[in-house]
């Protein structure tokens, strides 16, 4: 995988916010996507946004995380809100020319589809 550099990661207390940043590749047909991986589990999709922007999220973050692009920086954000301990993890972004571009449904995209990656940034969230 080609690298990309996360950051924003911190810790926070449950019920806070935290935004993460991913300066991705300037290719505006490539798919988006923001991935996390706790410890002891795999990792698993949290949202997409595809070259049209559609948007696409797991039901565990629906209605408190929001995927966006400033497309004059040419960065991937993850704004985060109501965090609760189970979103503890490290978190990856990822681009790819990918169609179709979601992580819902039948076909979601996995980490391995995608040839951009970060080395993740780390979002802990305590009680």
């Amino acid at each position: 995988q080609t690298q990309l550099t996360e950051s924003g990661g911190g810790s926070v207390e449950v019920g806070g916010s935290l935004t993460l940043s991913c300066p991705v590749p300037n290719y505006s047909s490539y798919c988006l996507a923001w991935f996390r991986q706790a410890p002891g589990k795999e990792r698993e999709e949290v949202a997409s946004l595809t070259r049209w922007g559609g948007l696409a999220y797991a039901d565990s973050v629906k209605g408190r995380f929001t995927i966006s692009k400033d497309n004059a920086k040419i960065t991937l954000y993850l704004q985060m809100n109501s965090l609760k301990p189970e979103d503890s993890a490290m978190y990856y972004c990822a681009a790819e020319n990918l169609v179709p571009c979601t992580v819902t449904g039948d076909a979601p995209v996995r980490w391995a589809d995608f040839g951009y990656g970060g080395p993740g940034t780390q979002v802990t969230v305590f009680s």
